[in-house]
């Protein structure tokens, strides 16, 4: 199959997620155990060929065989499919349309993809279901451009969604796939509208974001979480310090040297005691990644009586006019961006690859682990350009 990348985090890609917080399991499409076995990239190859080659493809050992099999017919003609369609514009599809499923899953009462699908408690897995489920959901979202209105009205028409399609071994055939990918749209399509035209190739969805936060559990130097720009503590105000440690913290970063990237997210909580106070003073429930809590920036927004898109102006004039150097304020605002997380809403700042040393206020900063430290030692200061050769 050719190469294409999704970042589901995984344990075998060597970050420390427990199986069961791996989206698979979550939501009980895999077991564990079958992330051992690289199910779950036959899962996305199955969609792929699916999605990529216009025709649904037969689930079967075989049928994906020949996928993986470098030089075949079927492979080749999916390296073309892929080429045309872009393994980017995929993968951000892809994306896209998992976190839909996940916002679905999570309406209301949040419950495992698994148990609403099927009427009887069951512990198998489902990777074919999920297949069609999928593939419905890409066909009215970007096949047909619609977005979803109803949330709780898509969840209540899967629900029992065993009892309406095929499930059985006939089931993997292109003709009754496509069936089953008929009966679900008939049973969602009311609840979803015509959506305006959107580029999605530069957000960040709810995948990307989980991403990053275990990222950032393990590669400290490029990655910074805030909880965000007003005070826990006394008058919920605007604090100075915090944006002042926010643009510093980009500073270290564009330092980190050649060929090295970064990102900061606001709305991040590190702390339980962190998260617990924004719980009861901005009333909201947090979701837990890992060992940190998405508490989200639209309850500041909320708090300042402003809209989310006034909110992230805050950060953009922040960075436009701190003591940032003008090249790396311009690559930062570019890439600045607000990604809805549940409605939770994250700041997105991507700091770029930069070219040459930065400073702050005339003041180089650098990384050291997850501290962002001043260059005072004139030594260290001569030292620093070396990282850009």
């Amino acid at each position: 199959m050719p190469s294409i990348s999704i970042d589901l985090p995984k344990t075998k890609h060597g970050y420390e997620v427990a199986a069961e917080e791996v989206f698979w399991v979550e939501q009980g499409i895999l077991r564990s155990t079958d992330l051992r076995d690289s199910m779950d990239e036959q899962c996305i190859a199955d969609i792929a060929a699916s999605v990529i080659g216009g025709d649904l493809v037969e689930r079967s050992k075989d049928a994906l065989d020949q996928v993986y099999e470098s030089g075949s017919d079927r492979n080749r003609q999916l390296i073309s499919a892929l080429d045309a369609y872009g393994a980017e514009r995929f993968s951000a599809e892809f994306k896209l349309c998992i976190d839909e499923i996940r916002a679905v899953c999570a309406d209301s009462d949040a419950s495992k993809l698994r148990s609403i699908i099927f009427s009887k408690r069951t512990t198998n897995p489902f990777p074919a279901a999920f297949a069609v489920l999928f593939i419905t959901f890409h066909e009215l979202l970007i096949g047909e451009n619609q977005k979803i209105a109803n949330y709780h009205g898509v969840k209540s028409a899967i629900t029992d969604l065993d009892k309406r399609i095929e499930t059985s071994r006939r089931s993997t055939a292109p003709t009754e796939r496509r069936k089953n990918v008929e009966t679900i749209k008939g049973l969602i399509r009311p609840h979803f509208v015509k959506s305006e035209p959107r580029d999605i190739f530069g957000d960040h969805t709810t995948t990307d974001i989980d991403s990053i936060i275990r990222r950032s559990e393990i590669e400290a130097p490029h990655y910074e979480l805030k909880q965000g720009m007003l005070r826990l503590h006394g008058k919920r105000e605007i604090d100075p310090n915090i944006i002042d440690k926010v643009m510093r913290t980009i500073c270290a970063i564009a330092n980190n040297g050649k060929n090295r990237a970064g990102t900061i997210l606001i709305g991040l909580a590190d702390k339980e005691a962190d998260a617990n106070r924004i719980v009861s003073l901005d009333r909201v429930t947090p979701r837990k990644v890992g060992r940190r809590f998405v508490v989200g920036v639209n309850r500041e927004a909320k708090s300042l009586g402003e809209t989310p898109e006034r909110y992230a102006a805050r950060w953009k004039e922040a960075i436009r006019t701190s003591g940032l150097d003008d090249g790396l304020k311009g690559s930062v605002l570019a890439s600045l961006t607000h990604s809805d997380s549940y409605g939770l809403g994250v700041i997105v700042i991507r700091i770029p690859e930069q070219q040459k040393v930065s400073l702050f206020s005339g003041k180089a900063y650098v990384r050291e682990g997850d501290e962002t430290v001043e260059v005072a030692d004139p030594a260290l200061l001569l030292e620093l350009p070396q990282r850009f050769i």
